[in-house]
């Protein structure tokens, strides 16, 4: 996916508005233009992808096994990639952090933005890897966000939509301490394999809250 940079700090790949892919609604509206901030309050999390769409579960469907659609690569590696090569138009991933010269983690105190277009019927779903694990992710529930109300679009804190889900794809080890977490791993892909399903983080390990990991907000116009 090509493209060219939409905010200081937003990756290039965003893909064009789609069609209307839901049988039998009405001509789309106006697009509105929408710009996402991820800000890290205190961990370490990777570049991640995005996508608005109206209808389905782009990412994961909660409780059933990952797809092999690239999640698994997100959510162990923070690699982003073949999930968003995967996904429908109007996506991307997000990786540089806002005011740096690259992709690259981000960090606290540091922050990630991207922008997109949207019309009154869209959901946003997006993810990055909680890093000091095995295969943890932040993301809003499996269906996204809704970004109209009553076809006004939304505008400021969602992060209590956002929620730290587990792919099931590698077994979990301590937060911070594992060897097979991404910064301690010999190479990527590496860990006891779960065979598990997508779901909320239930492991028996303590993580902070979310409001203590990220503020998230969205804003909207133009």
């Amino acid at each position: 996916m090509d493209g060219d940079d939409t905010s200081e700090g937003a990756i290039t790949s965003a893909r064009t508005l789609s069609p209307d892919p839901a049988a039998g609604l009405p001509e789309p509206r106006v697009p509105v233009q929408f710009t996402v901030r991820i800000e890290n309050l205190g961990t370490v999390l990777a570049p991640g992808a995005w996508v608005a769409q109206r209808g389905g579960t782009p990412f994961f469907t909660d409780g059933q096994p990952d797809r092999g659609d690239g999640l698994e690569a997100l959510a162990e590696d923070g690699s982003p990639a073949e999930l968003a090569a995967n996904l429908p138009e109007n996506s991307g991933v997000f990786a540089t952090p806002v005011g740096a010269d690259g992709p690259g983690p981000l960090t606290p105190g540091n922050a990630y933005e991207f922008t997109f277009v949207a019309r009154p019927g869209d959901r946003l779903s997006f993810a990055t890897m909680y890093v000091q694990s095995n295969d943890l992710f932040l993301a809003p529930g499996d269906t996204g966000i809704a970004l109209f109300t009553d076809d006004q679009p939304i505008s400021g804190d969602i992060t209590d939509q956002i929620d730290l889900w587990d792919a099931g794809t590698e077994v979990n080890e301590e937060p911070g301490v594992g060897e097979n977490q991404a910064p301690r791993q010999a190479a990527a892909n590496t860990g006891a394999d779960e065979g598990g399903t997508v779901r909320l983080v239930d492991d028996g390990f303590t993580y902070p809250a979310i409001a203590d990991i990220v503020r998230i907000t969205i804003s909207s116009g133009g």
